[in-house]
């Protein structure tokens, strides 16, 4: 039985399919078949003895019926009517008390025929030298005699009609289990066509690379194409994440081979001749200095952007009133900028409440007032909107600098890219702010986006849903 079990086990699913549909079906046809051939059986039994009554009835009411004497010679006298009445196979007989023929009509029976006596005296089925019969026998008394009617049938036809009956019955049912069978792999083979087209794009996949899909029809609809469907869009997000897994270490590699590469420098210039001259000495300790203080805060970036898009991130539950938070800041900035004036326009009266925690919204607003600083170029004021914008709390933080091409915004929230790498640097971004910026207002299902035209101004605006709304 493990055998069986371990062997069915290794068959592809196809096989499976035609194996157990082929089952089920013989063993559906087996049960019907056997049920129909028995009610048929039964049902044409049934009829060879209500016919042998019908005529041993006929027989009685045509002797009982005559006015006159019936005596042993009217009996033989009716033969003709017995002829009459007879069918192929049969035989009708009359005998008297002591077993004695009188007269018998037959058709392709033997008249004096031999059979068992009827138990039941009057219908039953007996086998004569392998043959099958139906006897019927019944006692006639009359005013001139007393003996038996004997209506003998020979179910030879209808043995054959059931013989042919059962033939065809379990041909054409064998015949259909065999139809199934093909049928069935037929299905299975056309049912399994989008597994096997998955699979063999997985092997394709494999040997060629993330870009392979699994072909799909237009119309269809099943569950087999929504896996496959599911599959494509999977492998979609698989490619992204690696193609931005990829630029990601190529960007990366680019940021940290700078100031490794003017640290490598300054220390073999100190190694050559920094060890004697103090000033170059003093140069090449600042610069150094000042490379593992942009390599430290890369290095701290990268860290905080992992940990956004990490499942460690801790969403805060608190509800914040934002106002205070923006209010505060403008007043650090101001201290930390005073060349720069930072004006608050305040939309919203009363209080409100966003879910999100202090800190991640201050570091939130502190990227992006960096930002608007660093690149507001010779104009020296920044504009902080907040308002309420269909029903979501709106911040909008505008400098008015470089501005920002059009075919560039979209990308801006990307990691490490800069609209303009030369003056970034020498500002010191890492091109981080802004992604690390988006990944916290998606942590809150906020909204982020950016407007700017080149040239005059950038406006970067953040929404997100109230307390009210959130309850």
């Amino acid at each position: 039985m493990t055998k069986i079990r371990n062997f069915f086990s290794q068959l592809p699913i196809r096989w499976k399919i035609t194996i157990w549909s082929s089952l089920v079906l013989f063993i559906l046809f087996v049960t019907y078949n056997s049920i129909q051939y028995y009610v048929m059986r039964t049902w044409m039994i049934e009829q060879e003895e209500q016919n042998i009554q019908e005529k041993m009835k006929e027989i009685q009411a045509y002797l009982a019926d005559k006015p006159f004497l019936v005596d042993r010679n009217e009996i033989i006298y009716s033969s003709d009517f017995l002829k009459n009445i007879n069918e192929a196979n049969e035989l009708i007989r009359i005998i008297d008390q002591e077993g004695n023929l009188i007269v018998a009509v037959a058709t392709n029976l033997p008249k004096e025929l031999l059979v068992t006596p009827v138990e039941s005296g009057n219908l039953e089925h007996v086998d004569v030298n392998g043959k099958h019969y139906l006897i019927n026998r019944r006692p006639v008394i009359t005013n001139g005699f007393i003996g038996y009617i004997e209506v003998i049938r020979d179910l030879k036809n209808y043995e054959r009609l059931q013989g042919l009956i059962f033939l065809v019955t379990w041909s054409a049912g064998a015949g259909a289990i065999l139809l199934s069978g093909v049928g069935g792999m037929l299905i299975a083979r056309k049912l399994l066509a989008p597994i096997a087209a998955l699979t063999d794009t997985m092997k394709r996949i494999k040997k060629r690379g993330f870009k392979e899909r699994v072909p799909l029809e237009k119309n269809q609809q099943d569950e087999i194409s929504q896996i496959s469907n599911m599959f494509n869009e999977m492998m979609n997000d698989v490619e992204t994440s690696f193609q931005k897994q990829k630029q990601f270490v190529e960007d990366a590699s680019h940021e940290l081979r700078t100031p490794i590469s003017i640290l490598e420098g300054h220390l073999a210039l100190l190694n050559r001749w920094g060890k004697n001259d103090p000033e170059v000495l003093e140069e090449s300790l600042k610069a150094s200095q000042q490379e593992v203080e942009r390599l430290k805060m890369l290095v701290f970036e990268l860290l905080e952007l992992t940990r956004l898009e990490s499942d460690r991130f801790e969403i805060g539950d608190d509800y914040t009133n934002p106002i205070p938070v923006i209010e505060e800041l403008i007043k650090k900035f101001t201290l930390l900028h005073p060349e720069f004036t930072l004006t608050l326009h305040k939309e919203i009266k009363g209080d409100i409440s966003i879910q999100m925690a202090d800190r991640h919204l201050e570091q939130l607003l502190i990227i992006l007032l960096d930002n608007a600083v660093k690149y507001s170029m010779d104009s020296k004021g920044i504009d902080v909107k907040v308002e309420k914008v269909d029903g979501k709390f709106s911040c909008s933080i505008m400098d008015y600098g470089m501005g920002i091409p059009k075919e560039d915004l979209e990308k801006i929230f990307n990691r490490f890219y800069r609209v303009d790498k030369a003056r970034s640097r020498e500002q010191g971004g890492q091109g981080l702010g802004l992604s690390i910026a988006k990944r916290i207002v998606h942590n809150y299902n906020g909204l982020i986006k950016a407007e700017s035209e080149e040239g005059k101004w950038t406006s970067i605006q953040v929404l997100f849903d109230t307390e009210k709304e959130n309850k």
